[in-house]
């Protein structure tokens, strides 16, 4: 979560909202990325996307069965449909989005047997987040 919260910082100072994802595979680091809606404008451009995408195109194959997702924001139902359709089967996030959080939406989008841990450091994740929006006001 670290290098999470190490890209939604790279995000942050690149003006995207900061949120950061790693995809780590049998202990090994993937797929690191952080929104990129602003720079590419594509609202599609989450975190969570631009690392399935950087993980399969890594693995050479669209499913991450052997993965873990890190990201320091609750996925939203988009991204939670797109790593249930890629079969990621854990899921760590740092803190939850009590507006667009995909546990409100869509709690049934994730991979049924997918294992999900939120709350890993969460204060840290938050703050970035609440800081951000600050500065935007």
């Amino acid at each position: 979560m670290h290098l999470a919260l190490d890209e939604a910082r790279r995000a942050y100072d690149e003006g995207e909202i900061p949120i950061g994802c790693v995809v780590v595979c049998k202990d090994r680091v993937i797929a690191r990325t952080h929104n990129l809606t602003e720079t590419l404008c594509d609202v599609t451009a989450h975190a969570e996307m631009q690392a399935i995408t950087a993980a399969a195109n890594t693995l050479g194959g669209k499913y991450l069965t052997d993965c873990t997702l890190y990201v320091t924001v609750e996925p939203c139902p988009m991204c939670a449909g797109a790593l249930g359709w890629a079969q990621v089967p854990r899921i760590v996030y740092g803190c939850e989005d009590e507006k667009r959080g995909y546990r409100l939406y869509a709690p049934r989008a994730l991979h049924p047997k997918a294992n999900v841990t939120g709350g890993t450091l969460e204060e840290e994740c938050r703050q970035l987040m609440q800081d951000f929006f600050k500065s935007r006001r």
